[in-house]
This record gives structure tokens, sequence and C-alpha cells, in this order.
């Protein structure tokens, strides 16, 4: 017998859990959510400790609020270093390996490139070549400036600007699991929207089932998983989009040319941390099945699963991952 829990989330009951316990809030715009066995009914106050961690998260990293760390640090665009925050220091790191990994496929500096489209404010454009080539210049991680010593890091350019929304929901669950294990909880299962998931602990040996769903083809089911120890991430072909002469142009821009991405429908990533999974699905989405097989090939326990524009009845599978395992619709 299966119980249906969160968006599209399972698992098998344990014989001894005949219900789950489910956590809640609104952050980052979408639901966090953490579900506990009703066997650990007793670490409830952990559970709400730690979904504080994803306002807090959002507190420093939104791009959204002025008063923000990541507001701070893009106002300062083109003046001098600014002390960052351990943390901010941290994710800036990590963001720079991952864009020099996945060949600038992923991209947090590209904010500029959406304005050019009119995606920030839903009303798609196509921009002028001077505007797109005006934006371009001022896209790039690695021109993002970081120095240990002082804590310090340093937008070069006038109007460059760094947006973690393609890793901050991530960032958030991995916080959330670290407070989780630090209180003791020996298991659980949390969501951040429709769209990343991380699984830690318990006796199952399947773990917790997914179905993985194409919100552009209607919530269609891809294919599902089974998530044991690890965390997910998909990112998809983009709702917001626009229609010239019969074209569509999608809100997922690549960052390496300034157009919008095309060919994958869906990238799915499973790995340890629930952070790069959601760096990776973007990057894979935009860059499609080459930098995913490299990727996997040269990145141990990195699972890569694409679903094509021109094959959405076809899984392309790269990679592996011990705490993963997947079933095709």
């Amino acid at each position: 017998m299966r119980r249906r829990m969160l968006l599209g989330l399972e698992e098998r009951k344990p014989p001894s859990a005949d219900h789950w316990i489910r956590v809640h809030r609104t952050a980052m715009a979408c639901r966090f959510e953490i579900a506990l066995s009703g066997e650990d009914a007793a670490h409830l106050p952990a559970a709400r400790d730690a979904l504080e961690e994803a306002d807090r998260v959002e507190d420093r990293l939104t791009v959204f609020r002025d008063t923000s760390e990541v507001s701070r640090l893009n106002a300062r665009a083109g003046n001098g270093p600014v002390e960052v925050s351990d943390e901010l220091f941290a994710l800036l790191e990590r963001a720079g390996a991952l864009h020099a990994a996945t060949g600038g496929a992923f991209d947090p500096t590209s904010t500029p490139l959406l304005q050019a489209w009119g995606f920030l404010r839903r009303e798609g454009k196509r921009p002028e070549p001077d505007a797109l080539e005006a934006a371009r210049a001022i896209v790039g991680m690695q021109l993002v400036e970081l120095e240990e010593t002082g804590r310090t890091a340093r937008l070069p350019l006038a109007g460059m600007q760094v947006s973690f929304g393609s890793l901050g929901k991530g960032h958030a669950l991995d916080r959330m699991a670290d407070g989780l294990r630090r209180a003791g909880v020996p298991k659980a299962l949390l969501s951040a929207g429709g769209s990343s998931v991380l699984a830690y602990g318990g006796d199952a040996v399947e773990g917790f089932a997914v179905d993985v769903r194409s919100k552009r083809a209607s919530g269609t089911r891809l294919f599902g998983l089974r998530l044991r120890d690890a965390a997910q991430a998909t990112s998809g072909a983009g709702e917001q989009f626009f229609e010239v002469d019969g074209q569509r142009y999608g809100h997922v821009l690549d960052p390496r040319t300034g157009w919008p991405a095309t060919g994958v429908l869906s990238a799915t990533v499973v790995t340890a941390s629930a952070a790069d999974a959601d760096a990776l699905s973007t990057a894979f989405l935009v860059a499609g099945p080459p930098l995913a097989e490299s990727y996997c090939a040269s990145h141990a326990n990195t699972l890569a699963l694409l679903v094509l524009e021109a094959e959405p009845n076809k899984l392309q599978v790269f990679g592996s991952h011990d705490g993963a395992s997947w079933e095709d619709s």
C-alpha cells in the first residue's frame, strides 16, 4: 500500500509508522515543506525551527529586497570590493565552480539578459541587437572577483547583478536538512515547490517515490524516481514565453549566447547537494545532452535524466547516483 503526500511524492508506509506529519511555510515564492514519520512526532519543534531557515536564506539572498546582502552587493557593482558573510562568500565560490564546470551554462549573473528580453517585468520582447550585446557584456560569473583573506566580493562592471534564483531553494533545503540532522531527526522528506526535493534517513530500501512532471505539457508525468539520501531538482521549459512570427521565445536563457534555450523539455538531476542539483538542472536544460553526458562522466554520483522537446516520450539517462533509481513512464 502506498500513501501519497506532498506534490507527487510518496513513500511505502513503514510497518512501525501509520501516518506522516507535515509542516510547511511559504518562502521564496513557493511552499517549503518537511514531512516526518508519525513515530518521529517528538521532532516537530525541530522541523518548525528548520523551516525558519528558508526565511533566513531568503532574507539574505533575495534580489527583491533592497536590504538583502545580495542586493547590497549588486548596488556596489562597478565600485570597490564588498565584505560579505561566510555564507554568501561560499555560495559565490560554489557558483563560480559550477559555472566553470558547465562551460558557462550555469551563470547567476545573467539577470541583465532577462531584463533585455523583458522577462523580469513579464513583458517579453525581442531585444534590439545593441541592447542584447550591452547586456551580454556585463554577464559572466568568471568576472566576479573574490578575495578570501578579507572575505570580499566585487562586481567589477556597472550594471552587473548576482541572483541565486537557480540554486537558492536548493541551498535552503541543504541548510534545513543540516539543522534536522543536528537536532537528531532520523529521517525526513523536504521539498521546495514542485521542483526541488531532498530525502534522507529511513529504513525503506526503495526510498521515497517522486513523479517528475512537465508543466509545459499540462502536468504530464515524464518518469518516476526513487530517492534515498539524495537531492533532486528539475528544470523545465519555461511557462513564461512570447511569440513573434510563429517563433516561441521562452524565459530560460542561455547565458553563453543571450538567447532563449531550446531543445530540452525537462532536465532532472540527482546529487548529494540540493543546491548543486538546482544549478545543474538549469545548466543541462540550457546545454542539453552533450553537457549532461560529459559532466556526469567526470563527476561521480551524479544522475541526469533529460527529455527532449523533439522526443517527449523518450528518456535520456546519464550517470548514476547510489541513492536513486528511476522508472520510465
